[in-house]
């Protein structure tokens, strides 16, 4: 039964360019594990709900389908624990459910089947799907122009500890620097997010410091930042700490200013330097967040997905420092991974209850996609906050090398965009303390 069902959706091919990127992905892993009639689940509710997105659009949760409908289960990721170090991690095999009496494990009668209905669609990593970027993986060494360097570090804190990479221009000398600090998305590395962003080509060109803080396995399985848990969302907690740790490691071995250090990410790592923005307006000057979500959009994984499917009817908008976040944000509105309206809620929140003055342009990219560029000013005409919509893109670094995972070379480029948008902003009076 299971395996006509599955080679109907093959003869259905078509409608796979509706279904997005988080439910192909977890129907690929339960596949994997041979957990077939939750994998056909999984794509069955994903193609009753796959619908397109519109930009700037306001989306309203259907009360007949709650927030429940991807239930925690579908991740099987084990909450924090004190054994954790509370951070989600893979649950014991003892503990897996397949949600059968008896927490039996489904046999993979089907495998076969659904591993070509898999290979014809476009298994995740390999072919694409609809109007998503393909993922591609390469591991080769980035090549370093002479007199540069691109460092592995470790930041190790009583917090916690990560590794991170730092690039540091061929013309650095003993001169005060711009510092970026760069968060990759799901599945990505270092090295991966540094090639396909092109960052340290504008760090050599531009002359300032890029680090790239990476995630680990052993933190979450997919190396996707937490955002979604609330245990990383604040102050001297978690995996802000750690990022704030490394930023100000860098500050303190290099001629770094203190008044124009930089946050930007993609997607989770978007997410990630949303709630940097919020969480340390002291330290970073601006943030940059590509295809995310704001802080506070989630506080559990069903939240993520919910937040990440339809956005969050109501986020959070924090005015304890007072003043409005610099902010350049960039979202495709064919993203079928993150909804683009996140990209409006980061924008309300970063404006923390301000008024500003709005003003609309459009234009192409040579590589053929066109954007509508909307910029808030404030009331001494500075631009505070930009917000690029990227009209037909999908969830990708725009304007990005292909070579990179995530990237969409046809778009404006979201790299120099973002410099050119962090060195108007410095911050006057920076403190970084310790906490």
């Amino acid at each position: 039964m299971l395996a006509r069902d599955v080679n109907q959706l093959i003869r259905d091919q078509n409608s796979m360019n509706d279904l997005p990127m988080t439910d192909m992905i977890e129907a690929t892993r339960l596949t994997r594990e041979g957990r077939l009639g939750e994998a056909m689940a999984v794509l069955r509710g994903a193609l009753r709900n796959a619908r397109p997105y519109s930009a700037g659009s306001e989306v309203e949760a259907d009360p007949q389908t709650p927030a429940a409908r991807t239930p925690a289960t579908t991740i099987d990721m084990a909450p924090p624990s004190a054994e954790s170090d509370g951070f989600w991690r893979l649950p014991r095999a003892s503990d897996m459910n397949s949600g059968l009496p008896g927490g039996s494990v489904r046999p993979a009668r089907d495998t076969k089947a659904f591993r070509e209905f898999f290979g014809k669609i476009g298994q995740f990593g390999t072919a694409p799907l609809g109007k998503l970027a393909r993922p591609i993986m390469r591991h080769r060494p980035i090549p370093v122009p002479e007199g540069a360097r691109f460092e592995e570090r470790l930041y190790a804190s009583e917090v916690g500890s990560r590794a991170y990479k730092l690039y540091i221009p061929s013309s650095y000398k003993t001169e005060t620097l711009p510092l970026v600090v760069m968060l990759h998305g799901c599945t990505q590395s270092p090295d991966d997010f540094a090639i396909g962003t092109g960052m340290n080509n504008l760090a050599e060109e531009q002359t300032f410091l890029v680090a790239y803080p990476a995630q680990p396995q052993s933190a979450n399985p997919s190396k996707c930042w937490n955002w979604f848990n609330a245990s990383h969302q604040q102050r001297g907690r978690g995996e802000p700490a750690i990022i704030a740790g490394i930023t100000r490691q860098i500050m303190s071995d290099f001629n770094v200013d203190p008044g124009r250090v930089y946050v930007a990410g993609l997607s989770a790592g978007g997410a990630a330097a949303a709630i940097m923005g919020a969480a340390y307006p002291d330290l970073y000057a601006a943030i940059g967040v590509h295809s995310g979500l704001a802080c506070g959009a989630a506080s559990d994984i069903p939240s993520a997905f919910e937040a990440m499917r339809n956005g969050k009817l109501s986020v959070l908008v924090s005015t304890e420092h007072g003043r409005a976040i610099p902010t350049i944000v960039f979202h495709g509105d064919c993203d079928m991974t993150v909804n683009p309206v996140n990209a409006d809620q980061i924008i309300s929140q970063s404006k923390a209850g301000k008024n500003f003055r709005t003003t609309v342009s459009r234009g192409d990219a040579a590589g053929g996609i066109s954007y509508t560029r909307i910029v808030l000013t404030d009331e001494i005409g500075s631009s505070t906050l930009e917000h690029w919509i990227l009209h037909g893109a999908g969830h990708a670094w725009s304007g990005g090398n292909s070579e990179g995972s995530y990237t969409d070379p046809r778009g404006p480029n979201a790299s120099r965009e973002m410099i050119r948008f962090f060195l108007q902003h410095a911050a006057t009076a920076t403190r970084w303390a310790a906490d």
